[in-house]
């Protein structure tokens, strides 16, 4: 077995003087000195939110979630003339994936370690800020970075997830909390929130992360006014020996076999998105993988496991299941339906049809009947091998069996890879064209089943119950029977640079009537932000490259481009202030993708370096400084080892530090590259596997390892660091 197969069993105030614009009927509040208050959305403002042009005021703008701005004073004649208006410094240099909430000139953005901060939106001048003083360690139980992807707001209140799952109603004038609860149901389970609230009917919707810590899923509903549960929906079984909770739990236990999913949790975590149909009055939520991966271990290789990656349509004031369409049956290559969910009124075949559309991780878009969940077509959007293709009658896939399903013990090279042909990078509709806007992505994994996979006994650990590893993606149909002498060594150079050019990004402009590309550009970076279109006939993108790109939503034209000196991965949105119209997006180089595939994100060559960025017509801000360069490597000094003892070394850091540090101690740019780790840092190495770091976010591994493996560690990365002077003494 290839030394770098991820062994995935194991591992694991100031105040504003601008005018406020209101819908037409909307009193505006104010405060005690006549100045309006801040924070004012409530259910008329925000089911009116296409109407409120100079506004973005729910997650997606609206609650279809299209992420179109009526604005075009920035259009296809100007564009041209950006500039930064300004820009703000975020605290931490982690992933910023924030969609910006923009509120009668106030902004509303989160960074990392889930800190909020409220700026002035024409100015960029901090207001407040909250920190909500996470324990830094629970970012070893967090499987993709400490990002936060933004807040809610409703009736002068700011709502917050937290990474280590609390939910925070905080007050929108000067940051102060006003209630926080724990969503958390299970302690002794690693549960985190990266997900931005909803809030429908004076309901704050949040769901969770942690499927692969092993938990099991559900969305909660809270007062915006007090915090109380008004009611949560589970999306797997629970305990068999139980009672399900209700009828649509009956219904889902029907699809899961054995007993063991109860002990791996069951999964279906809903950690992203959500959208709303005021007209229907019906919620929708996107559901997560399962955990374990393998369906062979969590449900002795039967079922389809419901609710796991589905849509599901739900009664927002009870919970009450309506109806559901499942993307990826029985999945088990982390095939997601947690993807943004577009709601349009589409004419099809001579017919409106009140749509849902979703790219989800399994490369096939979908357009579903949204009273109903009936699937009206899907098609492929990235090169899939998988599934031959959606069988429209039965909405299920047409699996291909023998490439797909490992629970043969086989090794499979399955695309696209486990981060989807589109993950949760916002996508855009805009209605004036019929295009989607999808930030897409070409990879590929290796899968092997293991014979067994425990529950870990320990926080912080992956558990997915099978082996993976980053491959290269096969030609799309190809009947590819791969081999474990196929699998790329990332450690080497050669390797490396194979799989960089391969794995790579995409942003699509897709047609769903026609379900085909009207127009692609290809991007080296597979990693890429999400979209934003507008009136103007523009769509907005930011990439892992550190661009900053205007094209022209018809047919891709490259209108605009700057560097940020980042990486970008959020999507951008757009308000009005005093007349004025303003791009902003969140950038900084971060995420999963960056973290254990550090060897294939180097494509981007970025380093983190948090920001909010807001670019005008005529803007002459000056662009903040791109981070130093990484230094010359130390020479670190080695011990007399073993090959068997640094090969230990080597398995110790693929189950405990590559989730974070990188396959083969290679990092994407956001942690720091063990590789390059100075002299003085090396000799009190051990220091800092004993929790020396834990404050930072680096696991204290006192328990977890011996001294002698912390020694094999310590050599291991001192091994990695020779290779990295030999690899950049050959390439000078």
């Amino acid at each position: 077995m290839s030394r770098n197969l991820f062994l995935t069993g194991m591992v694991r105030a100031a105040w504003l003087s601008c005018v406020m614009i209101a819908p037409a009927g909307l009193a505006v509040a104010q405060t005690n000195d006549g100045t309006p208050a801040k924070g004012q959305i409530d259910e008329a403002r925000a089911v009116a939110a296409d109407d409120d042009i100079d506004n973005w005021l729910l997650h997606g703008r609206t609650y279809e979630e299209k992420r179109y701005s009526p604005l075009a004073d920035i259009n296809r004649e100007n564009v041209d003339e950006l500039g930064l208006a300004w820009s703000f410094k975020i605290d931490d240099d982690r992933g910023m994936e924030a969609t910006p909430i923009v509120v009668d000139g106030v902004m509303y953005v989160t960074g990392p370690w889930s800190k909020v901060y409220a700026l002035d939106a024409t100015s960029g001048e901090l207001l407040w800020k909250y920190d909500p003083d996470v324990d830094r360690q629970v970012a070893a139980s967090a499987c993709c970075d400490v990002v936060n992807r933004g807040v809610a707001v409703w009736k002068g209140r700011v709502y917050v997830g937290v990474i280590d799952g609390r939910l925070a109603a905080l007050d929108a004038e000067t940051g102060e909390v006003e209630w926080i609860v724990d969503t958390v149901i299970d302690a002794s389970r690693n549960y985190t929130i990266t997900g931005a609230p909803r809030i429908v009917k004076d309901k704050v919707l949040i769901g969770n992360g942690g499927a692969e810590y092993g938990v099991r899923g559900y969305v909660t509903a809270y007062d915006a006014e007090s915090g109380e549960e008004a009611w949560r929906f589970f999306t797997v079984p629970g305990d068999p020996e139980l009672p399900p909770e209700n009828d649509a739990m009956a219904m889902a236990r029907e699809t899961w076999f054995g007993t063991d999913y109860a002990e791996y949790g069951g999964g279906g975590t809903v950690w992203d998105s959500m959208s709303y149909d005021p007209e229907l009055d019906l919620l929708y939520i996107g559901v997560g993988n399962a955990s374990v991966w393998s369906r062979k271990l969590r449900s002795e290789g039967e079922g389809d496991n419901l609710f796991v990656s589905s849509i599901v349509a739900l009664k927002p004031d009870t919970g009450e299941y309506v109806w559901h369409y499942q993307t990826t049956p029985g999945d088990e290559w982390d095939f997601t339906a947690t993807q943004q969910m577009t709601l349009a009124d589409i004419e099809i075949d001579g017919e409106l049809r009140k749509v849902i559309m979703q790219a989800p991780k399994n490369g096939f878009f979908y357009v579903i009947d949204r009273t109903d969940g009936t699937l009206i077509s899907a098609e492929n959007y990235v090169p899939v091998n998988w599934a031959e293709g959606i069988d429209i009658e039965t909405g299920r896939p047409i699996f291909n069996e023998e490439i797909a399903r490992y629970d043969d013990g086989e090794l499979k090279l399955v695309t696209p890879s486990g981060f989807g042909g589109h993950n949760w990078h916002p996508m855009s509709f805009n209605p004036e064209t019929g295009l989607m806007y999808i930030p897409a992505m070409i990879g590929a994994w290796y899968f092997q089943a293991i014979d067994e996979s425990p529950m870990p006994a320990e926080k912080g650990t992956y558990n997915f119950g099978a082996i993976i590893t980053m491959g290269l993606p096969p030609e799309e149909g190809s009947e590819v029977r791969p081999s474990a002498e196929d699998i790329p060594d990332l450690s080497k150079l050669e390797d490396r640079e194979k799989m960089q050019e391969a794995w790579h990004g995409r942003l699509i402009a897709w047609d769903p009537v026609a379900q085909e590309a009207r127009w692609s550009k290809d991007y080296t970076a597979m990693y890429n932000g999400g979209t934003l279109t507008t009136a103007g006939g523009l769509v907005f993108q930011g990439t892992g490259a550190g661009e900053f790109f205007a094209y022209d939503a018809e047919d891709g034209a490259v209108l605009y481009e700057t560097p940020v000196n980042t990486g970008i991965v959020a999507a951008p949105v757009t308000y009005r202030v005093d007349g004025e119209q303003y791009i902003a997006v969140s950038v900084g180089w971060g995420g999963g993708y960056t973290l254990f595939s550090g060897p294939v994100a180097q494509q981007a060559e970025q380093q983190a370096n948090a920001q909010v960025m807001v670019f005008k017509l005529g803007g002459t801000a000056e662009m903040p400084p791109a981070p130093s360069p990484l230094p010359e490597p130390s020479v670190l000094a080695q011990t007399e080892m073993s090959e068997e003892q640094l090969a230990h070394g080597a398995f110790n850091f693929l189950v405990h530090c590559a989730a974070c540090h990188g396959v083969d101690a290679i990092s994407g740019g956001v942690v720091p590259d063990l590789r390059y780790m100075s002299q003085d840092r090396y000799e009190v190495f051990d220091v800092i596997l004993q929790g020396g770091l834990a404050s930072s976010g680096m696991p204290d591994f006192s328990t977890k390892l011996s001294e002698e493996e912390q020694e094999e560690l310590k050599q291991y990365i001192a091994r990695r660091n020779e290779d990295l002077r030999e690899e950049l003494a050959n390439n000078q």
